[in-house]
């Protein structure tokens, strides 16, 4: 599909790689000085809402730079013109509530590095795409780093077949354990009285496992949770029929708080974990942050993460349907 809107220009930005022939990310940039207004963006996404979304599953990351988006209520406005609906944030980051549909992405220390993940993985209702918004940039690291997910998984069937195919045939089995209040001071401290939204410990068993988790209550209050089994990788319609690496397991694979493991429990091998990482890695495209940035993240197709940062940083989002 060529690239065709007559409302955009196509930018760069630093970082930007060619991937199987397209451009991560698309950069579009108001096509006139005079059009870099919010009410003029509105009306030029609101236009082209299909050609849009197409541009997001065939680029895997669109970003819009050098349009006035000063704000939550802005980003917002922006993100319900396509009339998208919301999916509500489950997992371990803490986060607040900002406004309608946008909430404040981890809350956790900006001197820690969040690991590459697609958002909400181990959870049946995945979002399909994670909206970012840029309301103050970091004065020095903070980029939020993503990765094509079929090359990692071309990489790891290239160097681990027999691994690969075990994984799998037998699947993946994850567990967590989240304390009872939140603790802002881990990247990974939400509790699970704000991640279920309630207090009633037998309401968040109900919850957990309407999303697909197994409980364990902890002496200390603390609930661990288990998944699984779980794919290691997907096929997505619409998406030349790539295989994604559609997992968690060098995020969560031997932590304090957290394992991964094949379905009948049998440790995946250290190396293999460690390999995997190293190509996550390299795969990576080191997106940098300016003030009033926004992007689209096809949360199908791409791992994403965040790097240390200096504060202060400020980035707000959605995830929608």
């Amino acid at each position: 599909m060529e690239f065709s809107c007559k409302e955009f220009k196509v930018g760069k930005c630093e970082g930007e790689k060619i991937v199987d022939g397209e451009t991560l990310p698309l950069v579009l940039q108001p096509r006139e000085a005079n059009k870099s207004d919010l009410e003029s963006l509105l009306l030029s996404l609101n236009k082209n809402k299909e050609w849009f979304e197409e541009m997001i599953i065939k680029n895997s990351a669109v970003l819009l730079r050098g349009f006035d988006v000063n704000k939550a209520e802005d980003f917002n406005d922006i993100v319900e013109t396509f009339g998208w609906e919301d999916i509500r944030y489950v997992g371990p980051a803490p986060r607040t509530h900002i406004y309608k549909m946008v909430w404040t992405a981890n809350e956790g220390p900006l001197s820690e590095f969040i690991y590459y993940h697609h958002e909400m993985v181990l959870i049946k209702e995945y979002p399909k795409k994670v909206i970012l918004f840029c309301e103050i940039p970091p004065p020095e690291g903070g980029e939020t780093p993503f990765v094509p997910s079929f090359r990692v998984t071309e990489r790891m069937i290239e160097e681990f077949p027999e691994e690969v195919k075990k994984m799998e045939e037998k699947g993946l089995k994850y567990s967590f354990t989240a304390p009872s209040n939140s603790d802002r001071t881990s990247m990974r401290g939400r509790g699970w009285e704000d991640a279920f939204g309630t207090s009633d410990p037998k309401e968040a068993e109900k919850r957990a496992r309407s999303l697909g988790m197994d409980v364990e209550w902890l002496p200390n209050g603390g609930l661990k949770t288990i998944l699984g089994p779980r794919n290691l990788t997907k096929v997505f319609e619409g998406r030349k029929g790539r295989r994604m690496w559609f997992n968690t397991i060098v995020g969560m694979h031997g932590k304090e708080i957290s394992s991964a493991t094949l379905a009948d429990g049998t440790e995946i091998p250290e190396n293999v974990v460690k390999r995997c990482g190293e190509i996550i890695e390299e795969e990576s495209i080191q997106f940098k942050w300016q003030k009033g940035d926004v992007l689209f993240l096809d949360n199908y197709a791409l791992l994403h993460g965040r790097r240390p940062s200096l504060p202060p940083r400020r980035v707000l989002v959605a995830t929608t349907k």
